[in-house]
């Protein structure tokens, strides 16, 4: 048995329809009119897409002399670097007994890893940092608020944006999550783990944000590369420390479940107010600003579309396929507070001119 394929890789790999013991160890290629499900080739291009977009954007706020998306674009990278090594093997790094094996995910168009690491994953990260940084930037809150409350709007921004595909990904078989692994991926709020939830999708993203704007600005050169790099290496760290309040409940699935359920909330409630109280004039309007977070919402709303058959049909939390639905209501809710959050921001594109 291979180190990067056991017992538990074996099990989830094969729900998802292929055997990890037949992966290529560094580098994978398909056509994507192969992928095992339509959405799959349209995710890549969204998110690889949007990672370009973001890219071509954050170079043109550099030249102008604004180097923090930029800045959060790499330090994303360097982040991505930093966790996911250890998620995915944690047997490679001595940390088997305090991860396990945590979730797989399908075989899409390029891939690294031992097929662990898709292209467009590589990509989600810069894209969604880059979303929702340049959304609360738009809006004016940095400027009005500064960095701490505007990087509290960012995490918030990032669970609303976020989470309308984490509670879709494990029904149409973008990845699946181990159900045995009771360390890290439970609790749950249906098919997602509310660790996920809160310490992936919002806490990293909004203490990568504060951290880069504390430490970036206009900088240029070897001082900008280097304050990136601690950005990055430094936002893993945040999790573990926000991790800690449901760790004391170890081995409590319900008490974790709980401390996570108030966290969320804290976090719902304090981006409502950010976002609710802020009155400020909004920076002109980018071209990605404009486009891109419509685009996102949109594509996943079809995605979401296409999935609610199966979804209402699901008995037990599962499809008739075998695949584990996520939490229709609580996506709703971000997808409700992201549509906010757009009708606002072209409120304030009729206020403000636009840039390219």
């Amino acid at each position: 048995m291979s180190t990067v394929c056991g017992p538990d890789a074996e099990a989830v790999t094969r729900g998802l329809g292929f055997d990890c013991h037949d992966v290529s160890p560094w580098f994978s290629l398909r056509a994507p009119w192969d992928a095992p499900q339509w959405t799959m080739p349209l995710l890549e291009l969204l998110v690889i897409g949007g990672a370009v977009f973001a890219l071509v954007h954050a170079i043109r706020r550099h030249r102008e002399g604004d180097s923090v998306n930029l800045a959060l674009w790499c330090a994303s990278l360097v982040y991505l670097f930093v966790i996911e090594p250890p998620l995915y093997f944690p047997e490679w790094f001595g940390l088997e007994r305090q991860y396990g094996f945590i979730f797989a995910h399908n075989r899409f168009s390029v891939q690294f890893m031992a097929d662990r690491l898709p292209l467009y994953i590589v990509a989600f990260y810069p894209m969604i940092s880059q979303l929702a940084y340049e959304l609360v930037r738009s809006l004016g809150i940095f400027r009005a608020r500064g960095a701490l409350i505007g990087s509290v709007a960012v995490a918030f921004a990032c669970q609303v944006f976020y989470e309308v595909f984490d509670h879709l990904g494990p029904q149409l078989k973008w990845w699946a999550w181990n159900g045995d692994n009771r360390i890290v991926n439970q609790p749950a709020l249906d098919s997602v783990p509310m660790n996920s939830m809160l310490l992936f999708a919002s806490v990293s993203m909004g203490a990568m944000t504060y951290l880069v704007v504390r430490l970036t600005g206009s900088r240029r050169g070897w001082s900008l590369a280097a304050r990136i790099l601690v950005a990055g290496v430094l936002t893993s760290p945040t999790m573990a420390i926000a991790g800690i309040p449901s760790s004391v409940f170890g081995g409590n699935t319900t008490a974790q479940a709980w401390v996570l359920g108030v966290e969320l909330a804290l976090l719902w409630l304090a981006g409502t107010w950010i976002f609710v109280r802020h009155r400020g004039p909004g920076e002109p309007l980018t071209a990605f600003a404009r486009f891109y977070p419509a685009v996102y919402l949109g594509a996943m709303a079809m995605f979401w579309l296409g999935a609610l058959p199966a979804y209402f049909s699901a008995e037990g939390g599962l499809t008739e396929d075998g695949t584990p639905i996520g939490s229709g209501p609580y996506a709703l809710a971000c997808f409700l507070g992201a549509g906010l959050m757009l009708a606002t921001l072209y409120r304030v594109r009729r206020e403000a001119p636009a840039t390219v």
